[in-house]
């Protein structure tokens, strides 16, 4: 599993680019997190704080997110395939057309997120909160667990 020193995206390290979001979220300068593309395959994010992220068509196939705040996050057409996202805060992201075949989503809040188009065949929803989330067209195939607020 890469940690986040060994990660680079357009030629800063991960830590760096998330030290700065940190501080933007703080309101102490900073930048917001742009992960557009970026290539975080098999990554170890684990409980971090990716909050109103840009993630938009990024990599995310077999990353570990448990934990993570993914709050208002940008996952436009991102790759969550095999992820683990138990526990995650995905409330209010935009997940429309991501593929998250596969992923684990035990505990996930995604409460209002938008998952209009994505994929989420065989995904793990036990207990995952989808009160208010836009499912619309949604691939929802042999998902397994029992998830609550779903309308």
């Amino acid at each position: 599993m890469k940690q986040l020193s060994e990660i680079n995206h357009n030629g800063t390290k991960l830590d760096v680019i998330l030290d700065k979001h940190e501080l933007w979220l703080d309101g102490k300068g900073g930048e917001r997190a742009n992960l557009e593309d970026a290539d975080l395959y098999n990554a170890n994010l684990n409980g971090v704080n990716l909050e109103y992220a840009n993630l938009k068509n990024a990599n995310l196939k077999f990353a570990d997110l448990i934990n993570t705040n993914l709050y208002g996050a940008n996952l436009y057409d991102a790759n969550l395939e095999c992820a683990n996202l138990k526990l995650a805060n995905l409330r209010e992201a935009d997940l429309e057309g991501a593929n998250l075949k596969h992923a684990i989503l035990e505990y996930a809040n995604l409460e209002g997120a938008n998952l209009e188009w994505a994929n989420l065949e065989r995904a793990s929803l036990e207990c995952a909160n989808l009160d208010m989330a836009n499912l619309k067209g949604a691939n929802l195939n042999r998902c397994t667990g029992t998830p609550y607020g779903k309308d």
